[in-house]
């Protein structure tokens, strides 16, 4: 079976149920938004909420979706840098855990954390310290470590380094690998148009974009139009619609699909592992449709659950349902 390898941000993310929105406010941390913070705030909040109850896993949306690729029993190599620290440790080992090559360099600062706290209405609110992950430098990459692998995927946030993800896409191509790329947030997007645009024209076959990244990229004001705009240059657009399933594309051929019924509590990871399964899908030689079908299965039971990584029950139900729909 074909390999992916991915790049992204190596973040471990931090998961914590809290009571009431007032410990926000003592934490100065706005509700429902990410606040980007630096080492001392991190690890000061962290000290805060030291006797909470928390869960810990590997995140990042490279990693999301790479560790999803593994768990369906593909091959997959992860690039991502951290600390020399527990909790760069802890992130090398659960991406080795799933069945992950994890590639792992290691930076002047502490691992990147996201800490997410849950309040009781299910909203979330981050306090993100990007730490080593943004200390990943073109330097870094080498043609070996693109060996040996088919796809290549990596997420839009490492788009605001143009040098790294230039001298990345281009090592993916010269090795011959089909390359994915996420777009990961509009603002994103609207900051690095131009680039964007030029590396998806030069090195992109697969694009995925949820409605907003579709529209900020396109300059479009319908997700309908935005995937016309984004096809032409790729080879396959995918434009991501939440509970209204996708939209993909590929040449003359556009499909619309639909998404699975689903208990919604938590939709972050959702992208993410949408193109876990559309990769999958390519890789197992699936109609367009059917590789949509996958995503849309894996990301309507990710949404059950809260973090962007399945439980057993749900990837047994993954497992039951995957025959179905390659057969």
């Amino acid at each position: 079976m074909k390999k992916v390898l991915g790049l992204g941000n190596a973040l471990v993310d931090i998961l914590v149920r809290i009571q009431d929105d007032k410990l926000l406010a003592t934490l100065d941390l706005p509700k429902s938004c990410m606040t980007l913070v630096s080492a001392g705030q991190i690890n000061a909040i962290l000290k805060k909420i030291a006797a909470f109850e928390k869960q810990e896993t590997c995140g990042g949306s490279a990693a999301n979706t790479i560790s999803g690729l593994a768990r369906l029993g593909v091959g997959t190599g992860y690039i991502g840098k951290i600390g020399h620290d527990p909790y760069g440790e802890f992130f090398a080992g659960e991406m080795r855990r799933h069945g992950t090559d994890a590639r792992m360099f290691y930076g002047a600062s502490q691992t990147g954390r996201a800490l997410g706290l849950i309040t009781p209405d299910s909203e979330r609110t981050f306090a993100t310290f990007l730490g080593a992950a943004v200390e990943l430098e073109p330097t870094d990459l080498s043609p070996e470590l693109f060996r040996g692998y088919d796809y290549f995927h990596i997420e839009g946030y490492m788009v605001q380094n143009h040098p790294l993800t230039r001298t990345a896409l281009r090592l993916a191509k010269e090795a011959g690998l089909e390359v994915s790329l996420d777009l990961a947030s509009h603002n994103v997007v609207r900051e690095n148009l131009a680039f964007l645009q030029e590396m998806v024209g030069s090195y992109v076959d697969i694009v995925f974009a949820n409605e907003d990244e579709s529209m900020a990229f396109s300059g479009k004001k319908s997700p309908h139009e935005a995937l016309v705009t984004i096809s032409p240059p790729c080879r396959i657009a995918v434009v991501k619609l939440g509970k209204n399933g996708s939209l993909v594309k590929q040449l003359d051929e556009r499909h619309e699909i639909g998404c699975i019924p689903a208990n919604a509590i938590d939709t972050t990871g959702a992208g993410d592992l949408y193109a876990a399964g559309f990769l999958y899908g390519l890789i197992r030689g699936c109609s367009l449709p059917v590789c949509g079908r996958i995503g849309s299965l894996l990301s309507g039971k990710v949404v059950e659950v809260v973090g962007a990584k399945l439980g057993e029950s749900q990837w047994l139900e993954v497992e039951a349902a995957l025959p179905l729909l390659v057969s």
